[in-house]
């Protein structure tokens, strides 16, 4: 019973650190390639290296069609307000990045009823300010992604690989996770039952040589 009261408070442990990394912010490639007549996600996410540091940051989206030469202005989201500048995408843009929140990590956004014109470079530019103690600190980071408008979904051999990839990790994960939580339950529970083992033997000696005083005191009267 020591054994599991003591193994309950490790996997609450346990549980609040796989909550913390959940939430953790990871940069991941956006798709690259759109069906026509369909919705498309350009995904873009800037992490924030030092989490502790207050920050706020406002995203910039920028398109290139095919045969431009230069990129264009399409839309751009700040104080947790969007607006469209491009009038070949309005209507047609939705934010889906980070919400409720002036310290954006997610400048993802959703383009509806996606047209062949659509085809071509989108720029994601974030612009981001550091606020220490003495001083701010400003940055750019941008990422350009390459867009392929298509009649019919197709699905590549490295996608493919890159899911059974990722869902071969998250089983890995689980199943560490698992074989770890069973090992400390055998160590608490081995030690638990040591501790009980002597305790019991300092009880047995206490009451032998209670025993044996009390033989002594009668032999002596």
């Amino acid at each position: 019973m020591s054994a599991l009261v003591m193994f309950i408070p490790l996997v609450l442990l346990m549980v609040l650190q796989a909550g913390v990394c959940a939430g953790a912010c990871v940069e991941v490639d956006s798709d690259t390639e759109a069906v026509a007549n369909q919705g498309f996600k350009l995904g873009c996410i800037s992490c924030k290296r030092r989490g502790e540091v207050m920050a706020t940051a406002s995203v910039t989206w920028l398109f290139k069609a095919a045969g431009d030469a230069d990129f264009s202005h399409l839309y751009s989201y700040g104080n947790e307000q969007g607006w469209i500048l491009d009038e070949r995408f309005m209507s047609r843009v939705q934010w889906r990045g980070s919400r409720r929140t002036l310290d954006l990590q997610d400048g993802s956004i959703y383009i509806t009823n996606i047209t062949f014109n659509d085809t071509g470079s989108y720029k994601c530019v974030f612009s981001r300010v550091l606020v220490y103690n003495d001083y701010t600190f400003r940055s750019n980071t941008s990422k350009i992604i390459n867009v392929r408008v298509v009649p019919k979904m197709t699905r590549g051999i490295a996608s493919i690989l890159s899911e059974v990839m990722m869902y071969v990790a998250i089983i890995g994960l689980q199943l560490w996770l698992l074989v770890e939580m069973i090992y400390c339950y055998r160590k608490i529970s081995a030690a638990g039952e040591e501790a009980l083992r002597e305790s019991a033997a300092e009880y047995l000696a206490v009451a032998s040589e209670n025993k044996d005083n009390c033989a002594d005191a009668q032999e002596d009267n």
